[in-house]
């Protein structure tokens, strides 16, 4: 039986956390490492609208977790988007948390 303190002690990173961005690193973490998916593909395949993927990118962004590069294809602006090391890292660290939670009497 697991003591209830380090169940306590278990945190959910409060970034990831979020539902709408959840969904955004879940979706960016099936990529290779290198691969970056288009700012219209990835709005398309959550189904969020352009402003409200742009709203969590940013804070996914600025804890330094994806990475956002505007380039253009010929005379075309795009947008693509990546997740960084530190949001892979990040986004295991919230999976194993949450299946400690889960599951308290799994040992990581």
């Amino acid at each position: 039986m697991t003591d209830r303190s380090d169940l306590a002690s278990t945190e959910l990173d409060p970034v990831i956390h979020a539902q709408a961005r959840l969904r955004v690193v879940s979706a960016l973490s099936v990529l290779r490492d290198d691969d970056r998916i288009t700012f219209p593909q990835l709005q398309e395949s959550l189904r969020m609208t352009a402003g409200n993927l742009s709203v969590h990118l940013r804070k996914l962004e600025d804890a330094g977790y994806v990475e956002v590069t505007k380039t253009h294809h010929g005379r075309t602006p795009a947008t693509l988007v990546r997740l960084t090391r530190r949001g892979r890292l990040a986004f295991d660290d919230y999976t194993a948390a949450l299946r400690a939670l889960l599951d308290p009497q799994e040992k990581p």
